[in-house]
């Protein structure tokens, strides 16, 4: 791996709306950014701030507010988005299979096939089975 910083979309979320422990994932994209995504996390931030609203947690205008921050920090290149790698798919079965004792689901088994072949060294997540994965993978891992 030559060095970075990916973030799932559970410790990314953090970032826009506020959780327990949005001030530390704040205070470490300010000291760490810009930090590498991808397209499947801007699939998830969508349903997740979809099903925020529908949840009466925001309402549909902080939705369109927060997507939209969201997308202006990628295109700003505060988060780097990478794209879907050629072999996704089949990078995520070889995952889940060599993780035979940890029950990886299959979006974050496809972000750590992402953050594989990004060549990131640190995966920051807000998500236990995601952090022993990642982990077992030899990422060094950041939990929030």
């Amino acid at each position: 791996m030559s060095g970075g910083i990916y973030f799932d979309t559970s410790a990314l979320a953090k970032w826009y709306v506020n959780e327990h422990h949005s001030e530390e994932v704040e205070r470490y994209l300010q000291q760490h950014g810009p930090v590498s995504i991808s397209d499947l996390t801007v699939v998830e931030m969508r349903c997740l701030l979809a099903r925020r609203r529908r949840e009466n947690d925001i309402t549909i205008m902080l939705e369109a507010e927060i997507f939209a921050t969201f997308q202006e920090d990628i295109r700003r290149k505060f988060l780097t988005c990478h794209p879907f790698p050629p072999e996704l798919a089949a990078g995520a079965v070889n995952i889940m299979a060599i993780l035979g004792n940890i029950p990886v689901r299959t979006l974050d088994a496809m972000h750590l096939v992402i953050a594989k072949e990004t060549g990131v060294d640190i995966l920051v997540t807000a998500d236990k089975t995601m952090a022993d994965a990642a982990k077992s993978l030899e990422f060094e891992v950041i939990q929030f």
